[in-house]
């Protein structure tokens, strides 16, 4: 039976956590797993609950953090060699930038036979200065040569990292796309809605616009806030905003909607009916989505946003920027209406026209869970992932 070390940079709400769990979990009995995770920053919520839903235990390597420091990152680093050294993997397949660094490099050190890296989004644009881009890039290029395989999670991707950045060869990188359970995102959704309204005094007739991620630069929250300003003062439909999520930025977000003079409310704090509503962390996103009307996002760069994924299994509408792999996420013009980056006032006038028309809204609901409903499930990306796996196995045997 071969072993797979699988390497994740952090136990934090998001895509990775669900794809790191559901291919531990869904790949036995044909692979023994190890799981090794990296320290969630404070301002996160933990996904370690999403590992134990799935029966799974993880090593943790608190060293291993998001952001760079060169003590913690060697330590990491020693750790990751002594597990090797111990587990003794087939394969070390690591998830997202800073395992995908320390752990690739252990696994280099000590001659792991196969050696897989996942891109769940990327850090060559719109995150760090562009020296520093250019450092983290060449750095991707020395790991991608002595990786046997990269693995984008979008067609898009796949062409940013080969082609527009040149990490590697277009050969070398597959395309795999994430999967998930989504089937709870069709159950008793009726008593779902009623659930979230309730507790956030939505009126029937008011409709829920949404956002969902962590509160962090890259999601251009402003973005969300701008157009629901617009929104506010133009529209004579009953309309709310809701924030879902928590994060470094949270503090900034609030002034500026008190800088724009909105009527906002941080709930956990004050749960009164609000114009903006900032709800905190949610893990129950399922009920979240019964709850809203539309759902929107508003990133400066993405992987592959899993809340677009879950709102159209929830059958619902979204607005969103254009980028990363979002094109190969929805349905443009069909599940989703999609404006370019930065551009508010073609956001707000999209989320616009949804808002108002009953039978848009209605008529962008019907197609999402038949799309998503097999393209993101676990079941194929387990069976996508163990074809790779045997694949690369076999190539290293002869």
């Amino acid at each position: 039976m071969p072993r797979i070390l699988r390497i994740i940079n952090r136990l934090n709400l998001g895509g990775p956590t669900f794809n790191a769990a559901l291919l531990s979990k869904h790949l036995a009995p044909d692979y023994e797993t190890l799981l090794v995770a990296g320290t969630k920053q404070d301002s996160e919520e933990s996904s370690s609950f999403i590992v134990q839903e799935q029966g799974l235990s993880f090593v943790e390597v608190p060293e291993m953090k998001r952001e760079i420091n060169p003590i913690q990152d060697w330590l990491a680093y020693q750790k990751l060699v002594k597990i090797i050294r111990e587990f003794k993997p087939d394969i070390v397949h690591t998830h997202a930038a800073k395992s995908g660094a320390l752990g690739r490099l252990a696994a280099i050190h000590e001659k792991v036979p196969v050696i897989v890296h996942t891109f769940h989004g990327h850090v060559f644009h719109s995150y760090f200065h562009p020296l520093q881009t250019k450092i983290f890039l060449g750095i991707e290029r020395y790991l991608a040569r002595h990786s046997d395989a990269i693995v984008a999670i979008s067609d898009r991707q796949k062409q940013e990292l080969g082609m527009v950045h040149t990490v590697c060869p277009e050969g070398k990188i597959r395309v795999i796309p994430l999967g998930f359970d989504l089937t709870r995102f069709k159950e008793n959704t009726s008593e779902k809605r009623r659930t979230f309204r309730e507790y956030y005094q939505l009126e029937d007739d008011e409709i829920a616009i949404g956002i969902i991620g962590r509160l962090v630069p890259i999601k251009n929250h402003t973005m969300f806030i701008d157009a629901a300003a617009t929104i506010l003062q133009a529209t004579k439909r009953k309309v709310r905003f809701f924030i879902v999520g928590d994060g470094e930025s949270r503090r900034k977000l609030l002034d500026y909607c008190q800088k724009l003079r909105l009527d906002f409310t941080f709930y956990p704090d004050e749960p009164k009916k609000s114009a903006i509503t900032f709800t905190s962390w949610r893990r129950d996103v399922d009920v979240v989505l019964a709850g809203l009307d539309i759902v929107s996002l508003t990133s400066w760069n993405e992987g592959t946003p899993v809340s677009l994924i879950e709102a159209q299994a929830a059958g619902k509408p979204i607005v969103s920027t254009d980028v990363g792999g979002i094109e190969n996420v929805v349905l443009p013009n069909e599940t989703a209406q999609l404006v370019e980056t930065g551009d508010t006032a073609g956001f707000a006038q999209k989320l616009s026209e949804i808002i108002e028309s009953d039978s848009r809204r209605n008529e962008m609901s019907k197609s999402g869970w038949d799309f998503v409903k097999d393209r993101f499930h676990y079941t194929r990306l387990v069976r996508d992932m163990d074809l790779l796996y045997r694949e690369l196995l076999r190539s290293n045997q002869r």
